[in-house]
């Protein structure tokens, strides 16, 4: 998943579905392909994502897709839906795009989708956006997320595998991902020296165990470049703590709320930029003390 606006670009990718993988009994990998991916390309960032469009209330959609005119033809609870989601890979000779979903069962609409989708099956998309990799200037690396950003921490971490092997300077990398349990763990590509930390929630709140790995990390020194990223409750508390106790600079930290519990994409993005707003004022005022409490 991801959380800024996909580039403004009026025309959706047509994609069809090549074929699809359950990684672990919660993720599901789905690869896209097709001549509707001519346009498409990624590769700035490591947190490359798109906005998928999924039919709703029925709705059958005239054909060439086309978005604004589904806008301004049918009711609103007709136009498509949209979920955000990482891209994972992208590979412009097969032309395959890769995208990894977090599934509930039947909870939700992309992973229900993802879970039942066959070889075939078209979906259209808007994007790619993005806004984050691994700095090279930076002096040492902190990836911190939940299962939402387990794909964008493991294209960073490739990222900076491969800076590693094009003759970069091996710096401190500490990962830090919760998931479910040891079931829900990914094998991943690493750059030599880095430490990444699997932990297992249980039936812990989302995010408790990461909170609490920052903060126990002794930090290396010099400048750090983080990424934190998942649900929006334990990333307020991990942005506290690295703008206020740590005095990270803002431009040094990608932080973001992927999801919120108890709300749908839909909600959570409709309050998203007030929250995040709220939270940023609300850090960027508190005293030493309240920071400290």
């Amino acid at each position: 998943m991801a959380d800024r606006p996909a580039r403004k670009t009026r025309t959706p990718h047509r994609a069809q579905v090549v074929r699809t993988d359950r990684l672990t009994p919660h993720m599901v990998r789905v690869v896209l392909g097709g001549d509707g991916l001519a346009g498409f390309h990624v590769g700035e960032w490591t947190d490359h994502y798109i906005k998928l469009l999924f039919p709703t209330g029925g709705a059958t959609y005239p054909e060439p897709f086309d978005l604004e005119r589904i806008r301004a033809d049918f009711p609103r609870e007709q136009w498509p839906v949209t979920r955000t989601y990482t891209v994972r890979a992208w590979d412009p000779a097969a032309r395959e795009l890769t995208v990894d979903f977090v599934t509930h069962g039947d909870e939700g609409l992309a992973g229900p989708w993802a879970s039942r989708v066959q070889p075939g099956e078209e979906i259209h998309f808007m994007g790619p956006g993005g806004a984050y990799a691994p700095d090279a200037e930076a002096d040492w690396h902190l990836l911190v997320g939940d299962e939402s950003a387990l794909p964008a921490i493991a294209a960073a971490l490739e990222r900076l595998t491969d800076s590693r092997a094009g003759g970069a300077a091996e710096v401190p990398v500490h990962a830090f991902i919760e998931v479910a349990d040891e079931a829900e763990e990914l094998k991943l590509t690493v750059p030599e020296g880095a430490r990444v930390s699997w932990l297992h929630r249980g039936a812990a709140p989302v995010g408790e165990a990461l909170v609490a790995a920052v903060r126990g990390l002794e930090f290396p020194p010099g400048q750090v470049h983080a990424f934190v990223h998942g649900e929006a409750g334990f990333v307020k508390e991990i942005r506290r703590h690295l703008r206020l106790e740590c005095q990270i600079p803002r431009e040094w930290l990608s932080i973001s709320g992927y999801w919120r519990r108890g709300h749908d994409e839909d909600g959570w993005q409709a309050s998203k930029r007030e929250w995040n707003q709220q939270v940023e004022a609300e850090q960027e005022t508190a005293g030493p003390e309240e920071a400290a409490a």
